[in-house]
């Protein structure tokens, strides 16, 4: 099956609050910068996809809000394939409060940013907040989220700050966001580390320089198991992050630069991340999955023919 860790949705930029918006304009970027990543706008790139999540967003540094009531209200708009995850600030409010209400609204997980809401991530707050996760068996979504904002903390997004907190509780299940960048050698190093932590390709699918060499360092360390799927849309949709993945290859073609095996690269499009994680899948669909990422794949390999 193919599943996208990794979705936003929208009514306006400044959703996300003025110190995002205004740095995605100043950046200009791209699918960022659109006025809408509307309900309707997502079920139509999400068509790909077996399952996608949808993340909340909560950060008080950067007054930014997707409430966690909002994403639930998508899921059921199409409960056969949305599940949500609850975007939660610990450093604001009470963080077991926000998990149970993350629980009563049936959402499936929790999404942090300790770059966007500037906490560090074992601070007394935030560990609260990974035992209430914990005990409720929700996985815990980390975002580095290092260039949302100019007042953003950059310091609190390197990865191996989440190895205290991985010993700390180990059967919480914690996704480090775009394969921890621009840090993905911690990220390497604490998958090798701790087997219940895992990553996605979000974020890098834009930047294939990026993703080849992180990928790389993934298959070397042998933890491409760990390595999940997500498209970060609206930034980028699913058909094209998978078909930036099937060709990473292509950056190299004869030259002496090891190559990612195929069949690890597919392995990212169609792992179960939701078996993985703990969730419950919303639809059983497997022979109708098969067919999605197949054609991908021959679409990249008849490119790559010509």
């Amino acid at each position: 099956m193919i599943v996208d860790l990794h979705t936003r949705i929208w009514d306006a930029l400044d959703d996300l609050g003025p110190a995002v918006a205004e740095q995605a304009r100043r950046r200009r970027l791209g699918p960022w910068d659109q006025a809408t990543a509307s309900f309707d706008t997502h079920e139509t790139a999400m068509a790909p996809v077996s399952c996608a999540v949808v993340h909340g967003l909560h950060s008080e540094l950067l007054d930014a809000r997707i409430p966690a009531a909002k994403v639930a209200d998508a899921v059921k708009r199409s409960p056969d394939t949305l599940l949500g995850f609850a975007g939660i600030d610990p450093s604001y409010g009470n963080p077991r409060e926000a998990v149970d209400e993350a629980v009563d609204l049936r959402l499936a997980g929790v999404s942090i940013s300790p770059t966007a809401a500037g906490f560090h991530p074992c601070s007394t707050d935030a560990m609260a907040l990974f035992e209430a996760c914990e005990q409720k068996r929700l996985p815990v979504y980390v975002e580095t989220g290092s260039e949302l904002a100019r007042s953003a903390k950059m310091e609190f997004g390197q990865p191996y700050l989440l190895d205290e907190v991985a010993r700390s509780f180990p059967t919480l299940k914690l996704v480090v966001g775009s394969l921890g960048d621009p840090w993905p050698n911690q990220t390497v190093s604490l998958l090798a580390k701790h087997p219940g932590v895992f990553t996605d390709v979000s974020g890098l699918v834009l930047r294939p320089w990026q993703l080849y060499n992180a990928l790389v360092a993934a298959y070397q360390a042998s933890v491409m198991n760990q390595v999940l799927f997500g498209s970060g849309f609206p930034a980028c949709e699913p058909e094209k992050a998978i078909v930036t993945l099937y060709s990473v290859n292509t950056l190299t073609q004869g030259t002496p630069m090891p190559s990612i095996p195929r069949e690890q690269l597919r392995g990212i499009v169609e792992r179960n991340a939701l078996d993985l994680l703990g969730l419950k899948n919303p639809a059983q669909e497997p022979e109708q999955d098969a067919k999605s990422s197949s054609a991908f794949e021959q679409v990249v390999i008849e490119g790559a023919a010509t």
